[in-house]
Formats: structure tokens, sequence, C-alpha cells
């Protein structure tokens, strides 16, 4: 429930971590306080919500002397930004542009045992029993504390990202309703349904739906605007595919994780490529493509300083040990 007419008015009492507040319709409730209400704020809106392990109340507080906050307009350099890439590859949740790679946490698949115990538990009990509901109760608390521990992985690798001192990221703008929707059904002309891949779509479904990078790039978007940075989306077309410092078409099969350069003696990893080419993408340097007869072929070139500096990137990248 949501009460958008809120004022100094509904909180009656406050002593120590406690409050008591009047509500429309439910009276007065006491509270026990996370933090305690600024002096000179007013409460604008309150919503009350109801989770797995009880209730809870929302406050949201105005002050108009507080000075509205406008960050400086400064322009995207190589400097100031880096490109992101979201990777679903072993162990590693994000690729960047300079050549760092962040774990994941995979909150989902390292409780799914638990959960299909307690779930397994609950389904053997009679419906509508004392016992069942209980076993409900402790499936809810699991998967909270599964959403609580991948929210606050979100928040800290956001901080740890904004603390680089970026002020712009450029990632990958996700279709992740397709990503994760189901294939098409396959039957044949008598109607005997087919092999259609979903077996070994549906762990990838379920990867996807786990690493939440939508809900990660609104918390990197909501920590940088409170720094002064800004987080962009870029299409993603095609910046797997180009080899970052020579606009050469190079990783053609989404296997192939890494490509050998003799003439420089280094190892290009397959995500830390991309992770540049959004970067590059985002500083209006990526170059375009163009289809003729069927072939992919790149147009325009790339600055010799600029190569040096993505070469220097991947060589100091190549050193770094893997999450």
């Amino acid at each position: 429930m949501t009460f958008s007419t809120a004022n100094n008015d509904w909180i009656k009492l406050v002593r120590k971590n406690w409050f008591y507040i009047r509500l429309p319709k439910l009276g007065v409730i006491k509270v026990r306080m996370h933090r305690r209400v600024p002096d000179g704020f007013t409460p604008k809106q309150i919503s009350v919500t109801r989770k797995a392990d009880g209730w809870f109340i929302q406050i949201m507080l105005e002050d108009a002397s507080v000075p509205q906050f406008i960050p400086d307009k400064v322009t995207p350099n190589w400097d100031n930004s880096i490109g992101l890439d979201a990777v679903l590859h072993e162990d590693v949740y994000l690729a960047t542009s300079s050549g760092e790679k962040l774990p994941s946490l995979k909150p989902l698949r390292k409780n799914q045992a638990k959960l299909d115990q307690i779930s397994r538990k609950r389904n053997k009990r009679k419906r509508g029993s004392k016992a069942r509901r209980k076993l409900a109760k402790i499936e809810a608390r699991q998967h909270q504390k599964i959403a609580r521990s991948r929210q606050d992985f979100h928040y800290k690798t956001a901080h740890r990202l904004v603390r680089s001192g970026a002020k712009f990221f450029f990632h990958e703008d996700l279709n992740l309703k397709g990503l994760t929707k189901r294939n098409k059904v396959k039957q044949d002309d008598e109607g005997t349904y087919l092999p259609n891949g979903q077996s070994a779509k549906s762990g990838l479904n379920k990867s996807w739906l786990d690493a939440a990078f939508g809900q990660f790039f609104k918390t990197l978007e909501y920590i940088a605007a409170k720094a002064g940075s800004a987080v962009v989306e870029q299409k993603p077309a095609y910046t797997s595919m180009v080899l970052c410092y020579r606009n050469e078409i190079v990783f053609t099969d989404c296997g192939m994780r890494s490509y050998w350069d003799e003439q420089h003696s280094l190892m290009v990893d397959r995500d830390v490529n991309a992770a540049i080419n959004l970067k590059r993408l985002g500083l209006g340097i990526f170059p375009r493509r163009k289809r003729r007869s069927g072939n992919l072929s790149i147009v325009g070139t790339i600055d010799d300083s600029t190569a040096k500096e993505i070469l220097h990137t991947l060589h100091r990248a190549a050193k770094m040990p893997t999450p």
C-alpha cells in the first residue's frame, strides 16, 4: 500500500529506535527505525510492503532547502570512460575495457540444491496443511535471501566501478526479454514434437535471470549519478566480432573465447575485446560495417595512438589472473 499524502503530523512519537506513525484506515503502528528521520525533512510518501520475513515501511522525504545537484558537463574521452561487456562464461560477470574481469556471484545456482530440497519436502505434504504452509514460508525466505544477496552484489560491484573515477560507462543494450525467451516448438507433419534445443537453452535462460543484468545496470546508473557520472547504453552489433585494434573480423564463432595474434605475440580475450569496442562505440570511433554480396566488410581505420593504447591494455590484461 502506498500513501502519497503523508506529512509530519503522521509521525506521532519517537522513542529511541522506535517511532509511532498513524496511517489512514490502519491506525497507529509501531515501527522499528532503520535510521532516524533527519531534521528539516518532511515525509511526502509512505509505502507499506509485506515480505517473507515481515512488514516494512518505506518513507520518502523532502527538504526544499537542499539544492538540486547539477553535474558538471564533461565530454567523454578515452581516459574518463569505461566499456562494460556482460559475460556469462564460467565465473566471470563483467569484462571492462581496462582489461579487468569481475567475478560473478551466481546466488541462485549456489542455493539451487537447498531450494530443491525444501521444494521436495513441501510437495510431499498435504495441500492446505500446517506443515506445507510452514515449508512454503521457509522456501519464500530462502528466495528472499537469494534476492538480497544478489542486490548486495550489484551494489558492491557498482561501487567498485564508480570508485575507478570514470565519468562515463558504456554498456551493451541487452534484449533480456528475447535472450530468456523459450524456443519455438517444432512439429513434423504428423504432429510429433521434434527437438528444438530448449533443454539446453533452459540452463542459459536461468543464468541470464540469475545474473539480472537489467537490475545491475539500473543500480549502476543510480550509483554513478550520485558520483556525477553517466551510464550510456550502446547497441552491441558486431562489437564482439571486430578486433579492437585492427578493425578486422576475427571472432566469427561464439565458442571462440580468445585469439592469438602472432604479430604482437598477444592472446586477445573475447570479452575484454568486446568491452573495448563498446568504449570505442560510445566515443564514436567504432568503424562502420557494410555488406556486399552477402559478405561483411569493415569501413574505417583506427589511429596509431588509439591502437597503441589498446595494445598496452591488452598486454596488461593478459598478465592479470583470472577471477
